[in-house]
């Protein structure tokens, strides 16, 4: 199934149905007065994030989403039909955008989570509303009120708990296949990977989800490459895993570059907690990994990791390590009185 993440959509909320001008006639009854009803409510247009879904790829093939008009009233105070709703179902973590694709209208976070995107209009009043003491007989009656039409943007962010950045070639997708079940492609030239990837990894009797997204490259955020229309998929990561290549000979620039590209970014991106790994160490020797990680280390101010995915060597420790800051995000977004009531 092709990855979808953007998809445009028409929506229109249903009219009110118009109200209805009767009176009652019968039989032996000379003065039956006014008895038109009034007109049904249009049917609204909703979304709602369900499971199961992880991409928007159905949006491709439909975008026009018209909910159905309320019936007019009729005689003998009979009120019309409402119209039905339309619900449209999208993967947990989308965003729903207004048409300039800036002001966002709903962030759909949590299963089950829905938001009215058109109200349906109100049907409209019979003359049946309109009778009083001074008009016994009222000849008039309301229209229904009309549908709301938007045009709005679904912007999908995958829920993952780690997201793998890097440039192109850094071992992302060989990391992904090596600690998970997932199956992406993998190759010995750039871009590789085109569309984002999700592996749930288990450590210790524990899961997490693993987000890989097309590698980044120098000018990113000014359109170069794919990897930053992406990169919205790890803004809701606990944490970022960043992978250098030990086997180039610019490891400190592949390191800024990264850094710089989610500068740019903006957001808060940047300043989310990182954790920096030197992969592919099975092709280096002893010296080579010391002079490597040494440089990486002045580079970032900080610890460094070093992995193989080929090899395996150090997945199991850089697990843990993500693991931990995992639990640390989510106790720091704990509400407060849940921290206090917790009891060994």
């Amino acid at each position: 199934m092709k990855f979808l993440d953007l998809a445009k959509v028409y929506i229109r909320s249903g009219g009110g149905g118009g109200g209805c001008v009767s009176f009652r006639r019968e039989k032996y009854i000379e003065y039956g007065g006014p008895d038109g009803g009034d007109g049904g409510n249009g049917g609204s247009v909703w979304a709602e994030a369900v499971e199961g879904l992880n991409t928007l790829i159905d949006f491709r093939y439909q975008q026009h989403f018209f909910a159905k008009s309320g019936q007019p009233g009729m005689g003998k105070q009979r009120t019309g039909k409402d119209g039905g709703d339309i619900v449209l179902r999208v993967p947990v973590g989308t965003e729903i955008l207004d048409e300039d694709q800036e002001t966002v209208v709903a962030d759909l976070a949590e299963v089950g989570e829905r938001v009215q995107l058109a109200r349906g209009g109100n049907g409209g009043f019979g003359n049946l509303h309109f009778k009083s003491s001074t008009n016994q007989a009222p000849r008039r009656a309301n229209p229904g009120q009309e549908g709301v039409e938007r045009t709005l943007w679904l912007r999908l962010k995958l829920i993952a708990d780690v997201g793998l950045l890097g440039l192109p070639n850094a071992g992302k997708s060989t990391f992904l296949a090596a600690t998970s079940n997932a199956r992406p492609k993998i190759a010995d030239y750039p871009f590789t990977t085109l569309h984002p990837n999700l592996g749930v990894v288990g450590v210790d009797n524990v899961e997490f989800v693993i987000a890989d997204i097309p590698g980044l490259i120098a000018g990113a955020h000014e359109g170069r490459g794919v990897g930053d229309r992406f990169l919205g998929h790890v803004e809701r990561c606990a944490v970022l895993l960043h992978l250098v290549d030990g086997t180039s000979e610019t490891i400190a620039e592949d390191y800024r570059t990264i850094i710089t590209e989610l500068e740019a970014y903006g957001g808060h991106l940047a300043d989310k907690p990182r954790v920096t790994v030197l992969n592919k160490i099975d092709a280096l020797d002893e010296d080579e990994r010391t002079a490597a990680r040494a440089a990486l280390e002045r580079a970032c101010g900080g610890p460094v990791q070093m992995i193989s995915g080929v090899s395996r060597e150090g997945l199991t420790e850089i697990l843990r390590t993500l693991r931990s800051c995992i639990d640390e995000d989510r106790l720091r977004h704990k509400p407060q009185q849940e921290i206090e009531s917790w009891r060994p």
